[in-house]
């Protein structure tokens, strides 16, 4: 083989190994990530943070890529009992982000082990400041619903002193009052878990208590005992509907009496008025003539005296058939 054909052979296969060196040896680091070199399995070097195009040892050196953006943990419902013994499920989110990426890669190494850290750390933190607390810490976050309550009782003393129909079921029952709140509890499982995670290389942004939820035998129970509540204030309010419909109907009757009882005052006061008038008149015209008079008294005791099956024995000169002769 002369050394012209040797030449043709080499320098493509030179070109090749040197492409494939030259690229093994080139990484680019994205908007968003951030990388560190690893030789034989070990960090050497500074993280690189920015964006570009960087070169690493061939062959020798790999490049693990991690994420620099806000990430989210959503944890599992926990069951977690209360300080005043009530047991209840805590569902749980956070956010957060690798700020030391050498300690990140050194104790968690992905994404992935940082979950699962993510998951004993929160879980702990969350359980251990719930139960130091009473249920009504994690369900409000301010004192307003009293200052609501008391406008509510003060409305109900109103209506009372006015008379008017009340449901005192509507404000029964003492609502305690908050020393901590939702939010503030949120910041304290924020902080008992930032120190913990931080020798992790994770910068814990904020943590939220996302659900709060009775256990499901206790969560029947309570809507079995918000729905007979309900029930009763239903009946309550039932019951006063009939008093107050019992009151209409007495007062629509009594008003139609008095108006009855005035139609008929009117009534009797114009029928006496039509029957004086009816007489005066009659009386003016039988006083005219005495025959017709005796003769209309007579007609009158006819048609009281006579039916059809009357019979009467007279004789034919009685005076009382004189007017039929």
């Amino acid at each position: 083989m002369n050394n012209s054909k040797l030449t043709g052979i080499v320098l493509p296969i030179i070109g090749i190994v040197v492409l494939i060196t030259l690229f093994s040896s080139m990484y680019i680091v994205t908007e968003g990530k951030q990388a560190i070199i690893t030789q034989l399995g070990k960090p050497v070097g500074e993280p690189i943070n920015k964006a570009g195009l960087y070169y690493k040892v061939p062959f020798f050196q790999k490049v693990i890529f991690v994420d620099k953006r806000i990430l989210t943990w959503d944890g599992l419902p926990n069951q977690v009992t209360a300080k005043d013994k009530k047991f209840i499920n805590v569902d749980t989110t956070a956010r957060w982000r690798i700020v030391d990426t050498l300690k990140f890669i050194q104790t968690v190494q992905n994404e992935q082990g940082a979950k699962s850290k993510l998951d004993s750390i929160l879980d702990g933190a969350t359980r251990d400041v719930i139960s130091s607390q009473n249920l009504v810490e994690a369900v409000r976050n301010s004192n307003s619903i009293l200052e609501k309550i008391e406008e509510k009782k003060q409305e109900i003393k109103r209506k009372r002193e006015a008379g008017e129909p009340i449901v005192e079921e509507e404000v029964s029952g003492e609502i305690a009052q908050i020393d901590v709140g939702r939010e503030k509890l949120s910041q304290m499982i924020l902080e008992k878990a930032k120190d913990d995670l931080s020798n992790l290389g994770i910068e814990l942004i904020d943590v939220q208590l996302r659900r709060i939820s009775y256990e499901q035998s206790v969560e029947r129970k309570v809507y079995e005992r918000m729905i007979s509540e309900r029930q009763r204030i239903a009946e309550k309010i039932r019951s006063i509907g009939k008093g107050e419909k019992a009151k209409i109907e007495g007062r629509i009757n009594k008003e139609l009496k008095q108006i009855e009882s005035e139609a008929y005052k009117q009534a009797e006061i114009i029928k006496g008025s039509a029957e004086a008038k009816a007489a005066a008149i009659y009386a003016k015209s039988l006083n005219r003539n005495r025959k017709f008079y005796d003769f209309i008294r007579s007609m009158e005791a006819y048609k009281n005296s006579l039916s059809g099956d009357t019979k009467l024995i007279l004789s034919s000169d009685a005076e009382f058939f004189k007017y039929l002769r």
